[in-house]
């Protein structure tokens, strides 16, 4: 491949690649793109190819649908010293990243899966993670300024992804969580038409939450409204609450209310809009030496109350991990990606899953893998570098543990050798038994 040369599948738009500094989400959202460290600007990094093909193969799956359903047969494939056997899906936080900073081993990892390793081979991957708040392209971003390699949006499934469907079927949504108004801009990029936020409630009514008041900046960038002349018809969680107080006051409002109109009071309390939540984590890690609460305590919190307060249980539902969703989805995306490198159109044979997570990374993984959902393998690895610590036993049993993602890869390689080396043995066996017969 020369300096200047795109991935440019026939008939379709070419790849661009733009610096992961100065680039802007807009730019990002304009097409099919690979997000480049300003020091491989001038020729493709060993990351570009897998991130290139991920970033079409998801172009291609949202603009394409099989008619039939079937899966094609194998037909020859072009010259590339990619594996199309199988691939590995990464949790962020907790086996990359944590607390803002790559994990040591981690791109180190990256560098074998680009083909610095003792076999010369390259393996596709991909980023599966319950962090929410934030778009596809930005979450891209950070993580190519904090691996420092090539990366594209195509690579990354965040547990709101799912809530992108769902733009069609509400008008008027409360959006909760993140960081000032991203939550908005997210919901809004995904489609949905009409969306207010807690703090668009509390200009409206600074009686609402007695012990949160708004900020000049919150102020600002909250949208006047009457909400007594609106109903709410859907509450997404989008990332974790930065107000949990004010936060919950407002959904249990809304969850008490008739028909999603605040200041209303169901008589049977059970009314109100249905509640989404982009994952379910309890817990995650970040750069503190103990796990923080997230997202699935913030549910757990509210399911509590609501059924002190109606004496009912609260009805929500939770995408992400360990959601069977997300998990059919990053199926259909790696097939996607074989279909279009290798001409084959079924799932990598296997997909090495590694993260922090037992409750949701690890359960996610096998509860996929037993289903009859999967098409192909799930194989989940843990790692020693997040949330799980050597000493304790894991609530969901792993088929591997490993120290970090580093041995995770080498062990998911190795594994795939020795596979094949057990195929090949029994294949000339059987070739052997064959000649003897005859």
């Amino acid at each position: 491949m020369s300096d200047q040369t795109l991935l440019t599948p026939p008939t379709k738009p070419g790849v661009r690649r733009l610096s992961s500094f100065g680039t802007t989400f807009e730019e990002l959202a304009l097409g099919p793109s690979v997000v480049v460290p300003p020091e491989h600007m001038t020729k493709p990094s060993d990351a570009h190819e897998t991130a290139a093909a991920l970033e079409m193969a998801k172009h291609h799956l949202r603009k394409e649908r099989s008619t039939d359903g079937q899966i094609t047969p194998p037909t020859t494939p072009p010259q590339t010293n990619f594996t199309d056997e199988y691939a590995f899906a990464f949790d962020i936080d907790g086996v990359l990243i944590r607390g803002g900073k790559p994990i040591p081993q981690a791109v180190e990892a990256m560098k074998v899966l680009n083909g610095q390793n003792e076999f010369g081979v390259k393996v596709p991957y991909i980023f599966v993670t319950n962090g929410g708040g934030k778009t596809e392209q930005e979450r891209c971003l950070d993580l190519s300024r904090q691996l420092e390699m090539e990366i594209s949006p195509g690579q990354f499934i965040c547990g709101h992804t799912p809530m992108r469907e769902m733009a069609e079927k509400y008008g008027t949504v409360l959006v909760v969580g993140g960081e000032g108004d991203k939550c908005r801009s997210v919901a809004e990029g995904y489609g949905f038409k009409d969306v207010v936020t807690p703090g668009d409630i509390i200009k409206d009514n600074k009686d609402t939450t007695p012990f949160r008041k708004l900020t000049e900046d919150e102020t600002n960038h909250s949208r006047a409204r009457n909400f007594g002349e609106t109903e709410i018809e859907a509450i997404f969680v989008f990332a974790d609450s930065r107000e949990w107080a004010g936060d919950q006051q407002i959904i249990l409002d809304l969850l008490m209310s008739k028909h999603g109109r605040l200041g209303t009071r169901s008589e049977t309390l059970d009314e109100g809009p249905p509640i989404y939540f982009s994952h379910n984590d309890i817990v995650w890690s970040t750069s503190h030496q103990l796990t923080r609460i997230g997202m699935g305590a913030l549910r757990t919190s509210l399911e509590a109350m609501y059924k002190a307060m109606t004496g009912k249980h609260l009805i929500s539902t939770a995408f992400g991990k360990p959601q069977i969703g997300t998990f059919q989805f990053a199926t259909r995306l790696l097939q996607q990606w074989r279909k279009d490198t290798h001409g084959i159109n079924a799932p990598p044979r296997t997909v090495y899953f590694v993260g922090d997570t037992p409750e949701s990374d690890i359960r996610g993984t096998n509860e996929f893998n037993a289903s009859k959902s999967s098409e192909n393998q799930w194989y989940s690895i843990l790692v020693r570098t997040g949330v799980f610590q050597e000493g304790t036993k894991p609530a969901f049993q792993p088929n591997a543990t490993v120290d970090n993602v580093l041995e995770a890869v080498k062990y998911g390689i190795q594994r795939e050798v020795e596979k094949n080396i057990k195929m090949k043995m029994q294949q000339l066996s059987e070739q052997q038994e064959a000649i003897a017969e005859e």
